[in-house]
């Protein structure tokens, strides 16, 4: 059996975004219809797909991947933070940081009490909320 087609994630005519309304089991005996979102992975270009699969093979560790595709570390973690930005993924520092700048003081000195942050971590969002 020939590869399956990547769906397209936009409507050529009119942009609007595209979704799965149908699904098949190969031997076509079955159908199971309704509103499916694309795969997430669907939403990147090629290159994209392929710096996703080498990530994965280097199980994360970008100077494995500035190796295997002789990059630097700049140019790879730009391209890693496009993909992130593509999947439309907060890093999770920037999700904890952005928690924690909602968070009330005695939360903020919860979590420091708790060794979740640090002092000068705890003294910049406090800082920050003022």
């Amino acid at each position: 059996m020939s590869q399956p087609l990547v769906p397209p994630t936009q409507c050529p005519v009119t942009g609007e975004p595209m979704v799965i309304t149908e699904l098949q089991n190969e031997s076509g005996t079955v159908t199971i219809r309704g509103k499916f979102a694309p795969p997430m992975a669907s939403r990147l270009d090629a290159d994209q797909q392929q710096l996703l699969e080498s990530f994965l093979r280097a199980r994360g560790t970008l100077s494995t991947l500035e190796r295997e595709l002789g990059l630097s570390y700049p140019t790879i973690r730009a391209r890693v933070d496009d993909l992130i930005e593509s999947l439309g993924l907060t890093p999770f520092k920037e999700s904890r940081r952005a928690k924690r700048d909602d968070e009330r003081p005695t939360e903020i000195l919860d979590a420091l009490e708790r060794g979740e942050i640090s002092p000068e971590e705890a003294k910049t969002i406090l800082k920050n909320k003022s």
